[in-house]
């Protein structure tokens, strides 16, 4: 049995303090439907404290030399390893995911904060050729301000450290906002950046509805750049409110990642890198396998191995069950969501050939489930999932393979399994997606650049291109 929960307090200006509103937001874990912890809903007052805090803080921080600012990262990465055990245990209850997930994602965040604190002497201005005499013109790269992270529930400490990472080193002040599923690890990242005095104002973390606070922040004229990992309709809302004060913002949304496998393609390579894609965080990643097409010639063998892969999947709560492969999904709602969708291909013609009920155990869980003879019009093909289902379809030419792959309103990630090299350059060249993987499972590296093209998304992170998303500039024509 879980505990009564535990009750957190919002970081505002380096201390931790109650909200002006008495209202809190219950925790649920998952895999137990306990209650885990209670964090405040915040009203618009206790956002923009926080806003103010960071507009505060702000110059001072601009003016720390950025290798000071990497430092900073540097001592949150190391306070991140000493603290893995219960930044991993929060996230497992929290969210769902296994003991052993959440341990990979909390270092995964500490690695990620020590990538961007090597940009310190790395963020350079320009200088351009004038075309007149006796001039210079210099472009200088500058922090935008105050940026408002808005973040999702599926990967909340990564995430967290993916877009705070740039934020701090480009001498931004930040504002996180995490998701109302699972603030508790964001509250307990900011028991670290306490602990490290890291200068008040710099980053604030508020919790609350989206509702109130995704309002706030993304109306609010002191915030200069909202970046958001979410749905597609939790996008177009900020976006919509950030048009209030033209607030640049960087969206990254849905997903309907294709993995297409040719005849000449490793059947067993392709199997695992697409079992262990969809079974990642119970299939609650927006860049893992949401689709398959199998070219004609291999779809038999293929149907029948990745059957058995997906069969094998156990899954349990990966806190009491250390050893099971999958977790939970995030609520029962989803598990609802994701089974209608499964009902709905079968009736529209799909063949279960695994899954595909909802097992009769405490939690939110969903077995690993393969639908064969999917159309590309059926619903379970053309919407983000979220959830471990794997559609598969049967194709024949390379054409067919590339023009099933395209017609898609999404354009996040996309894989290709495949020894020709020609094969490998058409869909390198007129694949309609921000990333595409070749013989292997999506993974995005740090120094990469992960960005959606459509409803995807707008802007991007990671890499230098990343980093970039929080800077602006400023030109000086010079004469002497």
């Amino acid at each position: 049995m879980e505990d009564s929960g535990k009750k957190y307090k919002i970081f505002i200006d380096g201390t931790f303090i109650d909200a002006s509103s008495k209202e809190v937001i219950d925790v649920i874990n998952p895999a137990t439907s306990e209650l885990f912890g209670q964090v405040p809903s915040c009203s618009p007052e206790d956002v923009k404290k926080a806003i103010c805090s960071c507009k505060a803080a702000q110059e001072k921080w601009r003016k720390t030399p950025a290798f000071e600012r990497g430092n900073y990262l540097k001592k949150i990465a190391k306070e991140i390893n000493n603290n893995v055990d219960i930044l991993a245990l929060t996230i497992a209850k929290e969210q769902g995911k296994t003991l052993k997930q959440a341990r990979g994602e909390t270092l995964c965040a500490a690695e990620l904060l020590e990538y961007h604190a090597e940009w310190a002497r790395r963020i350079e201005g320009e200088i351009i050729p004038s075309d007149d005499e006796n001039e210079n013109i210099l472009l200088y790269r500058e922090p935008i301000g105050v940026v408002a992270c808005i973040l999702p529930w599926n990967f909340p400490l990564y995430v967290l450290a993916r877009k705070l990472g740039p934020a701090l080193i480009t001498g931004n002040t930040v504002v996180l906002k995490p998701s109302s599923d699972t603030p508790c690890s964001a509250l307990e990242f900011a028991k670290i950046l306490e602990k490290i005095e890291l200068p008040k104002g710099v980053v604030n973390v508020i919790t609350g509805k989206g509702s109130v606070t995704g309002k706030e922040i993304s109306e609010n004229p002191n915030v200069g750049f909202v970046t958001v990992t979410g749905s597609v309709s939790t996008g177009q809302k900020i976006m919509q409110s950030c048009a209030t004060n033209i607030t640049k913002v960087s969206l990254e949304l849905g997903g309907k990642a294709p993995a297409i496998i040719m005849d000449d393609a490793d059947v067993d390579l392709a199997v695992a890198a697409i079992t262990g894609s969809r079974v990642s965080n119970a299939g609650q990643v927006c860049s893992c396998v949401e689709r398959v097409y199998v070219q004609k010639g291999v779809a038999e063998l293929f149907l029948k191995k990745i059957t058995t892969a997906m069969e094998a999947v156990t899954y349990g709560n990966g806190v009491e069950k250390p050893d099971s492969v999958m977790g939970c999904l995030i609520n029962h709602e989803a598990v609802n969501t994701v089974h209608a969708m499964v009902k709905k291909a079968i009736e529209q013609g799909a063949k279960l050939l695994t899954g595909g009920e909802i097992p009769k155990i405490r939690g939110a869980f969903y077995p690993p489930t393969v639908l064969a003879n999917c159309s590309n019009q059926m619903e379970i093909m053309r919407e983000e999932i979220f959830g471990p289902v794997l559609p598969i379809m049967v194709f024949e030419t390379v054409d067919q393979a590339l023009e099933l792959a395209n017609d898609c309103k999404f354009g996040l990630t996309s894989t290709l399994y495949t020894k020709n090299y020609n094969t490998v350059l058409k869909f390198s060249n007129d694949i309609q997606f921000g990333e595409l993987y070749i013989n292997r499972k999506q993974s995005e590296a740090y120094q990469g650049f992960h960005a959606g093209w459509k409803q995807s998304g707008i802007g991007g992170d990671d890499g230098k291109h990343g980093m970039e998303e929080y800077l602006k500039t400023r030109v000086v024509y010079m004469k002497y």
